[in-house]
């Protein structure tokens, strides 16, 4: 079996967000996912960041630790790992083997067919089972409430910032929003979550005092000496002092006391976790394309933010880093996102040059020639050009002292990265 033509050619299509298909196949599977300890982590922003952190943390104190994430960047394999090692084809081809049977089988009698993610998740949990893993650090793909991961009973879950995106799916405003990430929220556990506006806030805890869940809001205000050293972030919190912070922007240092009170929780239910091994998680821990270096002299920064939140957190962060020098944005956009709200933010920037492109998929993504009218009607003297992405990537890579900005999207990282390499 080739384990790529077989995910490229699954059901491909996407549809309401259910967990119907996910309750049946646990249950013939002999529920793997209550054979791990789960944490949950759901929001719009800062989830990938938050699970990469949480399981180096439990990485470096000698736990065996699966995580699950989305979208990959190269390969399916990304989405599936233990103590960071990617699961291979063949581990990936023994699972599909074991339960293509019962795909088919549910397609027959089911009136909606098994989808791709729902796949891979399936697999995530009989992987971390068969892994005999202490902990899997799981990240919902869509929301909460109706994710395909959502039919765990965590430790604790995890809520980062929530802002707008996927509203077609998800909801209109910010409280409909809310109210699918608090989906996550289980009986008798534990949640964290970042203060946020009141009506949010009070969305999640209304949720956990139904649930008797015990809810901690982590205040900014106990997030002290905010300060960078180098390429590190350094911060106090509470009883933490000099965590150093692998990761760059204003938001990783909210994103990082979310895992350090999830430690807490974690502790307080028997488990060992040294303050070394936090300090080292913290401090070694990667995200690629968050703001990932792809190469020097050009510099140049790859970032996937899609949406205005994102978008507004890495502007931030350009801000802290790179005011002064001379930038240029190379921008490409899903048409499943709003265009129009992360152009307006990342055009704040008047003294930089932008190039826009149609991604590498036309049917994909919003047009270069949408994307430099638009950015033309916003602001009618920005420097802007059009070029495809391989030739704006061609182009950045002789603009020796200036930094370079490849952002909003997560889908053209393969590419980018073929093309920063190519003499």
């Amino acid at each position: 079996m080739n384990v790529k033509q077989y995910f490229k050619e699954f059901y491909q299509t996407t549809r309401k967000p259910t967990v119907k298909a996910m309750e049946y196949f646990m249950e013939e599977l002999g529920h793997p996912e209550k054979k791990v300890k789960i944490i949950h982590v759901a929001g719009t922003n800062g989830k990938g960041s938050v699970t990469e952190m949480l399981t180096n943390i439990l990485v470096k104190n000698g736990y065996r630790v699966g995580k699950y994430m989305s979208p990959h960047l190269i390969e399916y394999n990304e989405r599936i790992s233990v103590n960071h090692k990617h699961i291979r084809d063949e581990e990936m081809i023994q699972i599909i083997d074991e339960i293509k049977g019962k795909i088919e089988h549910y397609n027959q009698i089911s009136d909606e067919k098994v989808t791709l993610f729902e796949l891979l998740t399936i697999m995530a949990f009989v992987y971390f089972a068969k892994q005999d893993c202490d902990f899997a650090v799981i990240e919902t793909g869509l929301g909460g409430l109706y994710d395909s991961t959502n039919i765990v009973e965590p430790m604790v879950s995890i809520i980062t910032s929530i802002g707008y995106d996927h509203m077609a799916i998800l909801g209109n405003t910010l409280e409909e929003i809310a109210i699918q990430k608090a989906g996550i929220i289980k009986q008798n556990s534990n949640t964290v979550m970042m203060e946020q506006k009141e009506s949010i806030q009070k969305i999640v805890e209304d949720t956990c005092q139904e649930k008797n869940n015990i809810v901690t809001i982590v205040q900014k205000e106990n997030i002290k000496n905010k300060r960078q050293e180098g390429e590190n972030s350094i911060f106090d919190y509470k009883g933490y002092k000099d965590i150093k912070l692998n990761l760059k922007g204003e938001k990783q240092f909210e994103n990082a006391v979310l895992c350090l009170e999830t430690i807490e929780i974690i502790k307080k239910q028997g488990y060992e976790i040294s303050n070394q091994a936090i300090k080292e998680g913290l401090a070694t821990v990667i995200h690629r394309a968050r703001f990932e270096t792809l190469q020097e002299n050009p510099k140049i920064i790859y970032d996937g933010g899609h949406n205005e939140e994102a978008i507004l957190n890495f502007t931030n962060t350009v801000n802290r880093y790179y005011l002064k020098e001379e930038k240029i944005y190379i921008v490409s956009i899903l048409k499943t996102k709003d265009y129009k709200a992360v152009l307006k933010q990342l055009l704040k920037d008047k003294t930089a040059s932008f190039i826009f492109t149609t991604g590498n998929d036309e049917t994909r993504y919003v047009s270069s020639e949408e994307l430099y009218h638009t950015a033309k009607q916003i602001n009618k003297q920005v420097n802007a050009d059009q070029k495809s992405l391989t030739d704006a990537v061609s182009y950045v890579k002789t603009q020796k002292g200036k930094i370079i900005f490849i952002v909003g999207s997560f889908y053209i990282y393969e590419d980018v990265i073929k093309l920063v390499k190519e003499n």
